[in-house]
């Protein structure tokens, strides 16, 4: 006997978005793996974006945050503005808008954000569904994705070589690193959980100082933290611009770096060279500014 499928209502299952669905999607995050190809895990909720909360944010298989909004109902105007919003503010590579009614004008605006190649946008549409008197389960479709393949992660590898070949006649800081296929490499700043790293993403680049004293440290981390803030402006006087002094609110560890806009792996490999010259000469002012304050 073959049973009838039968669509139910959302709130029937998940009575409100933030306190059952978001909770519920935190648990079971591998039900959007099958649907986008990706491998998430370590997702966090409602971590801060400025004034404004992420509803999750998760980590691809190469440790790329990945944010993730949710919402009931039509999608609207308000939630695709955050969703560009957030993925600027966490720096990260792709987002996920799931949405219980999708609007032709967001599938197109969808689309074209994913011809731009800025980052990886996903439309998802959620439903319940249950055959007969069965439990209800989620049913998820991808609307609109990303029009063009996730680059090889070997690239970054490349991309790490060349760099380390170039910076260590330059500075030993990373002489000892090996290159990988993540999205960062760090090097120690000779003081436990602090460490000098570099960033790579699709068009843009970043050198940073990461805090990170490991697990039940995160009010040691923000006293490292702050004790460096109360030197903000000498230290940036010395590096030669400003910094972005981030505490990552939600998470244990904080970070002091600078972008660069000047290109990422994505861009012509015949830009390499230039894109890494500026991380290396970034590194260089970034550790000879920081230096005597780790000391």
């Amino acid at each position: 006997m073959i049973g009838r499928l039968q669509r139910v209502g959302l709130r029937e299952v998940w009575p409100h978005e933030a306190r059952d669905f978001t909770p519920w999607l935190e648990e079971n995050i591998d039900v959007l793996n099958d649907v986008i190809g990706l491998s998430l895990s370590i997702v966090e909720r409602e971590q801060a974006a400025g004034d404004f909360s992420v509803d999750l944010v998760a980590e691809d298989e190469l440790e790329n945050p990945v944010i993730i909004e949710n919402q009931f109902g039509q999608s609207d105007h308000d939630h695709l503005g955050k969703l560009i919003t957030y993925l600027a503010a966490i720096g990260a590579n792709a987002a996920i808008w799931i949405v219980e009614a999708p609007r032709p004008e967001h599938i197109r605006a969808i689309s074209r954000l994913n011809e731009s190649c800025l980052a990886s946008f996903y439309l998802l549409k959620l439903e319940a569904v249950r055959i007969g008197d069965s439990s209800p389960a989620p049913l998820i479709t991808l609307i609109a994705g990303p029009s063009v393949p996730v680059p090889d992660p070997h690239i970054r590898f490349q991309f790490w070589t060349q760099l380390l070949a170039r910076a260590n006649p330059r500075t030993q800081l990373h002489a000892n690193i090996s290159p990988n296929e993540l999205s960062r490499i760090r090097a120690t700043a000779g003081r436990p959980g602090l460490m000098f790293g570099y960033v790579i993403q699709q068009h843009t680049s970043e050198i940073e100082l990461y805090i990170d004293r490991g697990t039940d440290a995160d009010s040691e981390n923000e006293e490292i933290f702050n004790t460096l803030k109360e030197s903000k402006a000498d230290i940036e006087n010395a590096f030669g611009e400003p910094l972005e002094w981030r505490r990552l609110e939600g998470r244990r560890a904080c970070r002091i770096s600078k972008q660069f806009a000047l290109g990422g792996y994505r861009d012509n490999e015949e830009e390499w060279p230039e894109i890494q010259d500026v991380m290396i000469d970034g590194m260089i002012r970034l550790e000879a500014a920081l230096r005597p304050y780790i000391n």
